[in-house]
Order: structure tokens, then C-alpha cells, then sequence
């Protein structure tokens, strides 16, 4: 069984940085997919990037050149730095593993942490 912790979170004015992390027990990172998703109150979980079965990371469209995903094998933890934060950022995050390099699909997901609050101010 894989457990997924979120941390991270917090209030940040825009134009600020938060580094998320998402640490892992019960299996090893690397030999899985994994992606960060944001969902805020009233919409569908939205993905925003993550990390292939190679390594290979990617990004969506509103967080490319803002965030950077990242993986630390020995701590088993996934990383979300986000530079630049905007208001339209503020949702809770979450990291989860998927079964294939489908990460963009919330179904090919097998296990989610509990999420992270990140709000941005303006």
C-alpha cells in the first residue's frame, strides 16, 4: 500500500514562492508516474503537471515557466516549487500516483494524498 503526504502549503502574497511537498511511504516514487493536480471549491480536479515512468517532466499551459516539478528518490518526495503565484493559483493541491504516463487522466490514478491549501493573495 502507498501512502501519499501532502505539505507545503500556506498564504503567499502574488508574486511569491511556496515548495510543495508530497512524501511518500510504502513503495518507491520512482517506479511509478506521479502528477500534482489543484482543485478548487465547485470544479473538477484540474492537472497541472508531473513526472513519466522515465523521469520526463510536464507541465500544462497556466503553470509552464512558474513551476517546477521535481523528485528526491533517496527521500522518496515529489516537489512542487512554484514561483511567481498568481490569485487564479489558490486551490488545494494534491499529488497522486498513477498507473501508466497517462498523468493528465484523474482515472488512471491509483492513490491521491489529502491535499495541500495554497491560497494567493493580491
Amino acid at each position: 500500500q502507498l501512502q501519499l503526504v501532502e505539505s507545503g502549503g500556506g498564504l503567499v502574497q502574488a508574486g511569491g514562492s511556496l515548495r510543495l511537498s508530497c512524501a511518500a511511504s510504502g513503495r518507491p516514487l520512482k517506479t511509478y508516474a506521479t502528477g500534482w493536480y489543484r482543485q478548487v471549491p465547485g470544479k473538477a480536479r484540474e492537472y497541472i503537471c508531473g513526472i513519466t515512468l522515465l523521469g520526463l517532466p510536464m507541465y500544462e499551459d497556466p503553470v509552464k515557466g512558474r513551476f517546477t516539478i521535481s523528485r528526491d528518490d533517496a527521500k522518496n518526495t515529489v516537489y512542487l516549487q512554484m514561483n511567481n503565484l498568481r490569485p487564479e493559483d489558490t486551490a488545494v493541491y494534491y499529488c497522486g500516483v498513477a498507473r501508466s504516463d497517462r498523468i493528465w487522466i484523474p482515472a488512471e490514478y491509483d492513490y491521491w494524498g489529502h491535499g495541500t491549501q495554497v491560497t494567493v493573495s493580491s
